[in-house]
């Protein structure tokens, strides 16, 4: 009887725990954790670690705590998927993922059909919201047709009897991206010098420097991300080129000058208004950098990403895909990037593209 009663005990001690495990809500975030971009995986990571960390210590959400789950998608599509599978079988209910736009938009199909919600906090390309696979699928970063009409009303105007060149690096992100400046510029009667593509990963680029200084390029936009960029701008330096490099959102990494060193100097770029200058963002920002972590880039464009969620959540009282999906639509949420909303595209209310500048190591308002 005595061990009768003890494996009793042990079997209801057993279910309690298991509950127990069961009541943590699991949630994720996924990007280029390894990989020439990774610098944005840990930005990604940095915000998700924290922005579970203060919801977990305000009460969690509806009375339960977060566990993170941190995948790798190196940006690559079929590993992307992977991912999302991955997720899925971990009995995930939120992705704030991916980075990359070629990741997103094959791996959101796997949440729509598994009925996981999606934040990304980065992926610009349009499609992503545009051809959406279901309702669940939203951005809190702008789009790159957002982008590309200050980039290309700003060649235009700034550049116009300057010989441009533009060039990607053929992802959904980088080609999106130059395509989308392109388009702007040339309806506004500047026609580019020179278009081409660039395969991303190499490490010389002397072939397309030296193309461009063959046609005597002043101005070189660059649809891709700043691992390439970078190496393209102390390419053209080496040459002696006094060429500007213009470029996006993908540059803001402090990885970029460590790649340029002083010819990243003068380096222009379009990014979201730098959400750590916000005062509402003061004591994430510093609670990050006192954890030795970024607060820079994607950092808290995660972060929000999950607040958004949680709040949802929250107002919901379920974690139920419908349910959660119905309250982002509705809701208007305080985050650390500012209020913000959804429109019936999943897209976010936030404002658009302001200049950047790189200066003595630093990136800052033009």
């Amino acid at each position: 009887m005595k061990k009768y009663l003890l494996a009793s005990v042990a079997a209801v001690a057993g279910v309690a725990m298991s509950t127990a495990a069961l009541a943590d809500i699991v949630i994720a975030t996924a990007g280029p954790m390894t990989g020439q971009y990774a610098s944005f995986g840990a930005q990604m990571k940095a915000g998700a670690e924290q922005a579970v960390a203060d919801i977990n210590a305000a009460g969690g959400v509806n009375g339960e705590k977060l566990v993170l789950e941190v995948g790798d998608d190196a940006c690559d599509p079929k590993q992307a998927v992977a991912v999302a599978n991955q997720m899925v079988g971990k009995g995930v209910v939120f992705m704030a993922g991916h980075f990359c736009s070629g990741s997103s938009i094959p791996a959101s199909a796997v949440y729509a059909e598994e009925g996981i919600v999606q934040i990304s906090p980065a992926s610009t390309n349009p499609k992503f919201t545009d051809e959406r696979p279901g309702p669940g699928v939203f951005r809190v970063c702008g789009r790159d047709d957002q982008q590309g009409q200050v980039a290309g009303t700003y060649l235009a105007e700034e550049f116009g009897d300057k010989n441009i060149a533009v060039v990607h690096d053929k992802t959904a992100y980088g080609k999106g991206l130059a395509d989308a400046t392109k388009g702007v510029m040339n309806s506004l009667g500047k026609e580019e010098t020179l278009y081409e593509a660039y395969t991303a990963g190499e490490k010389d680029y002397t072939a397309l420097v030296s193309k461009l200084k063959q046609d005597k390029i002043d101005v070189l936009y660059v649809g891709g991300y700043h691992t390439e960029a970078g190496l393209m701008k102390r390419q053209m330096v080496d040459q002696g080129m006094d060429t500007i490099l213009v470029s996006g959102d993908a540059l803001v990494t402090d990885e970029y000058w460590s790649i340029t060193g002083p010819a990243g100097e003068g380096t222009l770029m379009t990014f979201s208004p730098d959400p750590r200058k916000n005062p509402i963002a003061a004591p994430v920002v510093k609670a990050l950098e006192d954890a030795g972590k970024t607060a820079e880039g994607y950092s808290l464009y995660t972060y929000a990403a999950i607040q958004a969620w949680a709040a949802a959540a929250t107002t919901a009282k379920s974690t139920d895909y419908d349910a959660v999906v119905g309250a982002l639509n509705a809701g208007d949420f305080a985050t650390v990037l500012g209020d913000l909303s959804f429109d019936d595209k999943g897209d976010v209310s936030l404002p658009g593209y302001v200049w950047y500048e790189w200066k003595d190591g630093q990136y800052d308002y033009k």
